[in-house]
This record gives structure tokens, sequence and C-alpha cells, in this order.
């Protein structure tokens, strides 16, 4: 569907309200150079998202109308359980060209920097000798194999297949960076992990590495996930708190993107993970907001819906006071 324009520039991206911009530029700055990647949001086909992917809910809270690059995006929250989302959002045609074409620019243009296939590995070189050394910690066994799910050039599951000789699988969507995980010798798959079927194949060790917000289904993925996992395997994924960035940047706006259909807690990932049957065996914080979970397979359970309940209303709560804060 084409959802009626909001009020917003020529460009495509929102007028107001001030959205709070990346670390070292102004907003004006931030908005020229998104202008210059010339993506007109407000003409792509979008889809309505009716009801929380987690919990099932309707009672939907409209939190904010305005992403961080500036585009009219709504985000809602559900307010039984907490999990936030977009909607209406791209359909999955667009994500996929979206992701081909655009996604790259326009992070590079919010930061003000060059990111590519080539500069994320030395960006996620840290990042995975991190998780390797937690991984190292937390696993009863060295995997032999591993999917990495929206594993884009490979920088993470390359390094976990060295430190662990294991052999690596990635999935991506992004035809670039896949190459260079196969320039690097690694399997490659190109698709989104909604559509991907394993055909009965298991992995000792599945990664969802800063990928779970970029999903169009987190239900539907963690229960592939955990069709995937050997007997005695183990997944690791991770989640950028909303309620961390949204505290960190001082506003609503600046932890959502269009990028991220879906803005998860630590604690609606724990009830995505309980009702598809993925047990927390271990759990990391990182510096930057992503809140980490290693996972064994276990039996599905219903999630404390009264906890989440709570917690929904905390970050309602919370979104409330910024606005009034706000000037």
């Amino acid at each position: 569907m084409r959802p009626a324009a909001a009020s917003a520039s020529t460009s495509g991206a929102a007028s107001a309200p001030v959205v709070p911009s990346a670390a070292g530029s102004t907003a004006a700055a931030v908005a020229r150079r998104v202008r210059a990647v010339q993506y007109d949001y407000e003409a792509r086909d979008k889809e309505l998202v009716p009801a929380c992917n987690l919990c099932g809910g309707r009672h939907l809270v409209e939190v904010s109308r305005v992403d961080r690059y500036g585009f009219p995006a709504v985000l809602r929250v559900c307010a039984r359980c907490g999990l936030g989302f977009l909607s209406p959002r791209l359909t999955a045609a667009e994500y996929a060209d979206f992701y081909a074409g655009v996604y790259r620019p326009l992070v590079s243009a919010y930061h003000g920097r060059p990111i590519d296939a080539d500069s994320v590995q030395a960006e996620q070189r840290e990042y995975a000798e991190a998780l390797a050394d937690h991984l190292g910690a937390a696993l009863d066994a060295r995997p032999r194999s591993i999917m990495d799910i929206g594993g884009s050039t490979g920088a993470v599951a390359g390094p976990l297949a060295d430190r662990f000789g294991a052999a690596a699988t990635v999935l991506d969507p992004a035809p670039d960076e896949l190459r260079v995980a196969a320039a690097a010798g690694m399997e490659t798959i190109a698709g989104f992990a909604e559509d991907y079927d394993p055909a009965g194949r298991t992995w000792d060790l599945v990664l969802l590495c800063q990928t779970i917000e970029h999903l169009l289904d987190v239900g539907a993925t963690l229960a592939a996930i955990r069709g995937m996992l050997a007997p005695e395997g183990r997944a690791f994924a991770d989640v950028l708190d909303v309620e961390f960035m949204i505290r960190r940047r001082g506003a609503v706006e600046g932890a959502v993107k269009i990028d991220h259909p879906f803005s998860l807690t630590p604690a609606t990932a724990r009830g995505f993970f309980a009702r598809e049957g993925l047990a927390v065996v271990s759990e990391r914080m990182a510096d930057d907001g992503h809140w980490g979970f290693v996972l064994a397979p276990s039996e599905p359970a219903e999630p404390a819906w009264d906890e989440l309940e709570a917690g929904a209303r905390r970050l309602l709560d919370r979104a409330w006071a910024l606005r009034a804060e706000s000037p």
C-alpha cells in the first residue's frame, strides 16, 4: 500500500520534530547528507502491521512519527508487552531493494563517514573478538559449524570460525557484502532469514548478531533458528535495547530508524526466546546498548506477560516524560 504522505519536505524527510543528530554532526548537516542520498521513503510501497509480533496484541500506542534520518516513520509500542515496531513499514520487496543499494549510503550519510563492505570488516573485528571471548567461556563445546544470519561480509562469522576451527555459513540479503564473505572462503546464502528453508540442515552455533531489529518477523526467525540448532547446539542473539537508546539520545526519535522494523528491550527478547523454545544460558552487556544472549534449545514456555506489561508501561511513561522535557 501507499499511505498518505506525512507533512514533509520534497526530499522525503520530515521537517518536524527536530531529531537528535549523529555524534559530531549538527542536525542540519545530517539532513543535508541524508537528502543527498535521494531516497524517497514516502514514495515506497508500505504495509500496515496491525498486531504485535510477540503477544498478538492490538492495543498499540503511537509513540513517534519520525525517525533519526528525518523520514516520516511511525513507531508503535504494544501496551501489553512493550514490543516496538514500525507501522506502516516498507514491504519485503522494498526492504530487499533498500538493503541492495540504499542502506549503506544512508547510514554513511547519517554518520558522516563511509560505511561499506570494506569498513564493516574493520569495525566488526573488535565486536567479533569480544564475542569470541564470551562464547569461549559460555559454550560447553567448540562448535564445528556456524550459521550467521544477517552476517553481512562474514566479519563476525570468519573470526569465530577461525577461533573455534569451524566451517562458517553466512545468510544475508546484500549481494555486495556476501561477495566479501565468499572471497574469504565462507559459504554464502542470499536472502532473508524469514524466507530461508534449511531443509533439515543444522549447525552447532547459530548467530543473530546486531540483526534482530532488521527482521520482518522476529518470532518466525527465532523458531527457524530453533530448528537449525543441532541437539546440543547453541545460538547467540543480541538486541539493541530501545530503552537504552532513548535514554542515550534523549528522545524517542533518536532511537527509531527505518532499517529497524522492530525495537526491542531485553525483556521483550526474553519473551520471544521463551515462546520459541530457546532458554537463556548466558548474557552479555555491551557498551553501545546491545544486550546479548547465549541460547540453548528448550521447551516453549509462556512469557511472563504481567512483567512485560509493567515494562511496557515504564517504557511509555519514559517516552511521555521525554516529550515534556523537549523544548
